[in-house]
């Protein structure tokens, strides 16, 4: 069966989070006639091992769940799963890896490595890969490299992309909860004034996020603030919900800091209570200098184009890159709409073959 094929039955099936039975039921319908050993390190997941006698191996990550979202790309293979639909290409990305893993399944003896396929839930929302490392699947097949692939919308269609280094950001949920008293607006000077004390908390956050060194790339924004009850009365409770976007694990931690420190000094001078919360979130994708020079080195007048500058989108593959070296790729879509959208679809009959193509050649690289 083509990439083409697979990626569409994929795309009829999208299935969310860490709940994927009809995904995972057409992967390992795919695999079980391959050369390989399959195994689920957890749930959900599938990883199929081609063991070709050689000392190391090498890995090749596909991501498998979907999004929430009404799908209205109007496409014959469309979502057949109400309210959920494959927005974010993963069902491209495993579709190539598929078709990858049948390739070698036809050339074994030519490898030059073992070769590991993760099929992982989760990228979406709880960070499968972390949960696979922790697992050590990595570990127990010998990877001494990992890629992995994303389509992504705006680059030439077909083209691969990458960079050393800072790929995408550190994504961090921030949450500032400002507890004060509410009375009515007749006795305000009674009160503490949550919302006023939220509003200075917004201007001083962001004012420390901007002063930053303008080469540092980051993200801040609060996108949703809530406060109050009623009009006439004094705010009680202010929450800002946001999100943070670093690379360097310095400027995180100076960021989180700075954050920490300005709801203590806001919470001093105002008498409300402040408490700013960072969910742990995704580690940068921090691509491998070595491994990125080997890439280049070894596909030549193949190797990617040179992508500028670091995204801010975040991935869980950085799970991948704290246990081995790896490498992540971007694969152009063309002017498509943008990932996540209700009407994201790419030409897949052109872009997916490119995609399958370019993973071959790694393969090979000695």
């Amino acid at each position: 069966m083509s990439v083409v094929e697979h990626r569409r039955k994929l795309h009829a099936i999208p299935e969310l989070i860490d709940q994927l039975p009809e995904t995972v039921a057409y992967v390992r319908s795919v695999l079980e006639p391959l050369a390989c050993r399959l195994s689920a390190p957890i749930p959900s997941s599938v990883c199929a091992w081609f063991d070709a006698g050689k000392p190391e191996t090498v890995a090749f990550r596909a991501d498998m769940d979907a999004l929430p979202g009404i799908e209205t790309t109007g496409a014959p293979y469309a979502s057949t799963h109400s309210g959920i639909m494959h927005a974010c290409g993963h069902d491209g990305h495993t579709a190539m890896v598929l078709a990858l893993a049948e390739y070698v399944s036809a050339h074994l003896t030519e490898m030059p490595r073992n070769v590991l396929f993760v099929f992982q839930p989760a990228e979406e929302t709880t960070g499968g890969a972390q949960r696979l490392c922790e697992a050590g699947v990595l570990a127990d097949h010998g990877v001494t490299r990992i890629f992995g692939l994303h389509l992504w919308p705006g680059l030439p269609e077909g083209m691969v992309y990458t960079r050393p280094g800072p790929l995408l950001a550190r994504a961090n949920e921030v949450t500032v909860t400002i507890t004060g008293k509410s009375v009515h607006v007749s006795r305000a000077s009674e009160g503490v004034d949550a919302l006023a004390a939220g509003v200075e908390y917004l201007h001083r956050a962001y004012a420390m996020v901007d002063a930053l060194p303008p080469e540092e790339p980051r993200a801040f924004l609060f996108g949703k603030m809530t406060s109050g009850t009623v009009r006439n009365a004094v705010s009680g409770e202010t929450v800002l919900e946001g999100s943070l976007r670093t690379y360097r694990e310095e400027i995180h931690c100076f960021c989180k800091a700075q954050l920490e420190a300005i709801g203590r000094d806001i919470s001093a001078g105002s008498g409300c209570g402040v408490e700013v919360y960072l969910n742990e979130g995704y580690p940068a994708v921090w691509n491998h200098e070595g491994l990125y020079r080997e890439v280049c080195a070894g596909l030549g007048s193949d190797a990617p184009a040179l992508l500028d500058a670091p995204a801010l989108a975040a991935e869980d593959f950085a799970f991948y890159q704290r246990v081995v070296p790896g490498v992540f790729f971007f694969l152009g879509t063309g002017r498509t709409p943008e990932l996540h959208a209700p009407d994201f679809n790419f030409d897949d009959e052109t872009v997916l073959p490119r995609g399958v193509e370019f993973l071959k050649r790694l393969l090979f690289m000695a």
